[in-house]
């Protein structure tokens, strides 16, 4: 195991390079100048500050000097300097990464919580009223765009029903508390405060639901699929004929070898969310990672831009990893070495 962790460390950092070198050349190939966004039309004019512009953030320098120059720093744990926010990269990462994480968390929780029962009742009742209702429910979440979703979860039940909180991480009346994690609803917890805790809490309910709505889907389909498959396997059946109780047979002998798959598409699904769910977190004024990295593609933030995609890429290298240990957790067949 500690062979296999270690290969797979020194893959993560080949990977990670290689994810740097990509993202650089995307963002420096789009058809945009940088210049006119972040200076305005008039001062873009003005020969004397688009080179003053260009030397302070290196833009006057050969492309491969400021890939090199983004490596070394890299290597140092500076991700550079933000041109739109004029902060350290990692200053507002470790800003808004906790906000996201925080509604990713809430997010995979509830589709966990719908779509493992719902994909493991469907299975058990195959083609009955349960089964249909799952493949409806799971259908509905899969196809419905985030977008559409946010904005009718918001018109119905924020402006029309009033049954849930506005936009935000709290009310407009609420003071957050002193950082200390980064998480709302912990530091809350931690300050002792009730109502603002409260109110964190039910900021997070609606884009949580709205965000987890499609890996939901995804994880009653797989794991209907999957359940599915494995109850037609001869162990299950010896199970069954040696006279234990079924749902013995269905928890300890069925549903965790048919978890494999799942753990895969949760995984993955986490990574993504946590990525940052753009859309969700515009829409929502989530102040999250997504809503940073897309306000820096809009400005054409090159140090922003590459620093985000990195720590996007190394939080699906990371994911994986974890994915790839559980296994071995589920399925004692399963060894690393």
């Amino acid at each position: 195991m500690g062979a296999y962790i270690a290969r797979r460390l020194l893959l993560m950092v080949v990977a990670a390079l290689g994810v740097t070198l990509i993202s650089f050349v995307i963002s420096h190939a789009v058809p945009a100048d940088p210049i006119v966004a972040n200076l305005g039309q008039q001062a873009s004019q003005r020969p004397e500050i688009v080179a003053a512009f260009k030397q302070r953030w290196g833009l006057d320098r050969p492309l491969y000097e400021q890939y090199f120059a983004f490596v070394g720093n890299l290597v140092r744990g500076d991700l550079g300097t933000s041109i739109n926010t004029r902060r350290p990269i990692m200053t507002d990462v470790s800003q808004f990464l906790p906000a996201t994480i925080e509604l990713s968390t809430v997010a995979i929780l509830f589709a966990l919580v719908v779509g493992l029962p719902l994909g493991t009742f469907a299975a058990l009742h195959r083609d009955g009223p349960i089964d249909h209702l799952a493949r409806l429910v799971s259908l509905v979440g899969v196809s419905i765009p985030i977008f559409w979703l946010a904005t009718v979860s918001l018109v119905v039940f924020y402006a029309a029903l009033q049954l849930a909180v506005g936009p935000g991480r709290l009310g407009p009346q609420l003071q957050a508390p002193k950082p200390v994690t980064g998480f709302l609803t912990v530091d809350t917890l931690l300050a002792g405060d009730a109502s603002t805790f409260r109110s964190a809490l039910d900021h997070l309910m609606l884009p949580g639901v709205v965000l987890g709505s499609s890996v939901m889907g995804l994880i009653t389909r797989v794991t209907r699929s999957s359940l599915l498959e494995v109850l037609g396997q001869d162990y299950v059946r010896t199970a069954r004929a040696k006279g234990l109780v079924e749902h013995l047979v269905v928890i300890r002998h069925a549903l965790r070898n048919a978890l494999i798959p799942t753990v895969t598409v949760l995984g993955l699904a986490y990574g993504s969310l946590l990525s940052g769910a753009v859309m969700t977190e515009t829409i929502f004024a989530w102040p999250g990672l997504g809503r940073y990295a897309y306000q820096s593609a809009i400005t054409n933030d090159f140090p922003a831009i590459m620093g985000v995609t990195f720590v996007i890429a190394l939080i699906y290298i990371v994911v994986n990893l974890l994915v790839d240990l559980a296994y071995a957790m589920l399925d004692p067949h399963i060894r690393y070495s």
